[in-house]
This record gives structure tokens, C-alpha cells and sequence, in this order.
């Protein structure tokens, strides 16, 4: 069971371990939203691949993470804590790798290799990335929170400045990528692979020194000792597939990164080929990082803490889904009001993405009332593994999808081709963010009530 350190050389739960777990997740997505938001782009415009089997080959290598998620998790379940922790040694360790991996992924140099080395190419650095190496650094960062301190306020601000550090990460990639990235030829906005490759490896530089960051600020306040039971796959199994939490959690996790990177992922079509405009691309990053620091961030733990995260949750995305529903049906024609729209339907999922860190503490803290064991690595890293197949999801998706309406490097601008890249821009986000609804409401247990009530158990408890 885990219990509060106490030593008095310990300094206090402050802004100083707040702006630490913010840089740990601004790090995750300098190489996690580029992945999404623009190695399909890459892949299908750069490296000649089609949108179709750039999806499935990312689907198919998620499903990698089923392994070594849960591995990863039971690895740090049973490791024991050092001098820095339990957690913060992974995040030091595993700094470098993951952003020489994410580096290697954008490799322009070889779009003109055989067809078949560049597909054996980006499978193989995309588990690399993602299977292996993000794995490795991203459950020990997540997990980490709950050793950060005991106080489920606390963990609240946490789930807030972590947002926050995906947030400015979003800013520097959503907003700075699309200006870099594209070239002008006969007057339309181009992707430049040679581009890409140089701002691939900027950020990988940038995520190691906010990994570092992420280490020296952050202290471990709650002591999480080693998890030396034996390993019962069958037992293990059973409690992951009854704990309802947990698989309401994980469904809301799917749907939501359907969404999500289904609009991060449709932006790089719908803007510069429906709309021929990179620039309103650009503006969409930077209005979604404005909604996320000014609305979302402020309002979303006084707002859970007053309603609870789950009933919060489930009307801000089922707010989201409609935006979308609604933009359809009025079809803009100007970009900057479709911008609007993108920025309104921002406002329903932040909400949901503010808090959703602080509800994997309250599926941890429920799983040990149900069962009176701390599981906190082998839990995230189930949920971890689920985002990942969210983020498959939406890759394979919108990969399927574009090859449906006929996008290939050649049709990139044909009219009836363009039309159907906006009514996907609509349809993947507003299908995703209505079956977060859905899943929370019907799925997802732990309401307002049954937290507080959980919270005080384990309280009374490690007294």
C-alpha cells in the first residue's frame, strides 16, 4: 500500500512540481502530436505512400502495445524506489531514445527508395517510437502523479498543468509546423519533406530538455513500494476486465483520441487543400491553444470539483460533437469561420482533456478500495495502451477515409476530392466526442459522489 512520506527534508507539494509535470507532458507531444497530427501527411505527400495503408500500417503496429504496455507497467510496478523516486529515474533514462526515434520517423532523405523499404522503413521506426521507447518513458510519467502527493486536489491541478504542457506543445507544433513546413508551387501550399526532417529533430531537442526539466522539478512525495506479487495473468485479467471504471475510462480514451486526432489529422487536408489556405491551419492551432489556457485550464477543476468530472465530461463533448454536427450542415466557405467552429467544438473536448489524467487516479484509487492492492503502472499503462489504440484508430481511420473520397498526391486539389475531405473534417470529430458521451454516461461509474466516497476510505485508511 502506498504511504505518505514524511521526512521533513521533503519540501511541499508546490508550483515548483505544477510547472515539472507540465513539462513532462510538453515533452510526450513534441513527439507525440507530430506523430499524429503529421506523419500521415508525410507518409502520403512526402514519401509517396497511400493514405489507406499509411492507416492500416499504424493500426497494425499499435497493437504492438498490447505487450508492451502491460509489460511496461508490471516493470515498473515492481521496480523498487531510488533516491529519486520510483518513477523520475524512467524519465532521465528514456529522454534521448524517444526523440531520436520520433526524429527518425521523418527521414525525406529516403522518398525515393523502393516502395517496399520506405513502408519497412516507417513501420520500423514508428514502433521504435512509439511501442517501445514512448512506452517506456510516457507510463512512468503518468504513473508518477499518483506519488506526487496524496491529495486528490492536488492530483486535480496535476491533470490541469499537464494539459497545459500538451497544450503549449500543441501551440509550438500546430501553429509553427504549418508555417515552416509548406511551400508555395503554382500557387497552391505544398509539404516540404527536407522541411519536415529538420523540424523532426529541432523538436526532439526540445523534448529532451523538457523531459530533463520534468525530473529536476518534480518531487515524489508518496512512497510506492515494490509490487513483489506473483504474477497471476489469469488474476491480473479478471480484475482488468471487471473493473468497470477502468473499461469506461479506456472506451472514453478511444473515442476521444478518434476525435481529437481526427480533427488534429484532418487540418493538414482540410486547410490547405479544401481551403488552400496554411496559414488558417496555423490560426487553428493557435486558437485551440488559446481556448485551452484561457477556458479550459482556468474553469475545468472548479468546474469538476462543483459538478464532478464525469458529469462535466459527458456535456462538454456531447457540446463538441454538436459544434461539428452543426458545421456540416452550414458549410463554410470562409476558413477562418470554420476556424470558429473548430475552436467552439475545442472548448467541449479541453474540458474532458483537462481532467481526464485525474480520473486515471480515481480508477487507481477505486481498483485498490475494490481489491486493497496499488496497481498504479500496470492500471495506466492499460489506459495507456487504449490511447494508443485511439491514436491507431484515427491513424487508420482517416487513412481509410481519405482513400475513399480518392485523395492520392495527384488529386490532392480536385474539387469533388476537397469536398469530401470537409465532410470527413466534420464527421470523424463529431462521431468521436458523441461516443465519449455515451461512454461515460452508460459505462463509466465513478459519478461526483462515489469518488468523495472513495477518497475518504483510503484516507481513513492510511491513517
Amino acid at each position: 500500500m502506498a504511504k505518505e512520506l514524511t521526512k521533513s527534508s521533503v519540501p511541499p507539494f508546490g508550483m515548483k512540481d505544477k510547472l515539472g509535470y507540465m513539462f513532462g507532458d510538453f515533452g510526450n507531444d513534441f513527439t507525440f502530436i507530430l506523430s499524429s497530427s503529421f506523419m500521415l501527411k508525410f507518409y502520403t505527400d512526402v514519401m509517396g505512400i497511400s493514405a489507406a495503408v499509411v492507416g492500416m500500417l499504424m493500426m497494425a503496429a499499435r497493437f504492438v502495445d498490447a505487450f508492451t504496455d502491460v509489460t511496461m507497467g508490471q516493470i515498473v510496478d515492481r521496480s523498487k524506489p531510488t533516491k529519486y523516486g520510483k518513477f523520475r529515474p524512467w524519465i532521465r533514462r528514456m529522454c534521448g531514445p524517444v526523440a531520436i526515434s520520433s526524429f527518425l520517423i521523418f527521414q525525406a532523405g529516403f522518398a525515393n527508395m523502393p516502395y517496399g523499404f520506405k513502408v519497412f522503413w516507417m513501420v520500423f521506426t514508428y514502433i521504435l517510437w512509439g511501442s517501445i521507447f514512448y512506452t517506456s518513458i510516457n507510463i512512468p510519467y503518468g504513473s508518477m502523479a499518483s506519488a506526487v502527493s496524496a491529495d486528490p486536489k492536488d492530483r486535480a491541478s496535476l491533470s490541469t498543468w499537464r494539459t497545459i504542457g500538451a497544450t503549449l506543445a500543441g501551440f509550438a507544433i500546430g501553429v509553427g509546423v504549418p508555417l515552416v513546413a509548406y511551400v508555395t508551387v503554382d500557387g497552391n501550399p505544398v509539404f516540404s519533406g527536407s522541411r519536415m526532417t529538420i523540424i523532426a529533430g529541432v523538436f526532439g531537442v526540445c523534448a529532451i530538455i523538457c523531459y530533463m526539466l520534468c525530473f529536476n522539478l518534480v518531487t515524489e512525495r508518496v512512497e510506492v513500494p515494490a509490487n513483489n506479487q506473483k504474477i497471476d495473468i489469469g488474476n491480473l485479467l479478471k480484475s482488468l476486465i471487471t473493473n468497470r471504471a477502468l473499461l469506461g475510462i479506456i472506451a472514453a480514451a478511444i473515442f476521444l483520441l478518434v476525435g481529437m486526432l481526427g480533427m488534429q489529422g484532418m487540418a493538414g487536408y482540410v486547410f490547405p487543400n479544401y481551403y488552400r489556405s496554411a496559414a488558417a491551419q496555423s490560426a487553428s492551432g493557435a486558437v485551440g491553444t488559446i481556448v485551452m489556457l484561457v477556458i479550459c485550464a482556468p474553469f475545468a477543476t472548479k468546474l469538476a470539483a462543483k459538478f464532478g468530472k464525469k458529469e462535466l465530461s459527458i456535456v462538454s463533448c456531447a457540446f463538441g460533437a454538436a459544434v461539428y454536427v452543426v458545421c456540416l450542415i452550414v458549410r463554410p466557405a470562409n476558413p477562418y469561420v470554420y476556424v470558429g467552429f473548430y475552436a467552439l467544438a475545442y472548448i467541449g473536448l479541453g474540458f474532458f482533456n483537462t481532467i481526464i489524467w485525474a480520473m486515471i487516479t480515481d480508477v487507481i484509487d477505486d481498483a485498490e478500495v475494490r481489491n486493497g492492492v496499488r496497481e498504479d503502472g500496470t492500471i495506466y499503462s492499460v489506459y495507456s495502451f487504449a490511447r494508443k489504440l485511439g491514436q491507431a484508430a484515427s491513424s487508420g481511420m482517416t487513412g481509410a477515409l481519405l482513400s475513399m473520397v480518392g485523395y492520392t498526391n495527384e488529386t490532392a486539389f480536385d474539387p469533388e476530392v476537397t469536398s469530401g475531405i470537409f465532410n470527413l473534417s466534420c464527421i470523424i470529430p463529431a462521431v468521436g466526442l458523441g461516443a465519449v458521451s455515451l461512454a461515460l454516461l452508460f459505462i463509466y461509474p465513478l459519478g461526483k459522489k462515489r469518488v468523495e466516497e472513495n477518497v475518504a476510505t483510503l484516507a481513513a485508511k492510511r491513517r
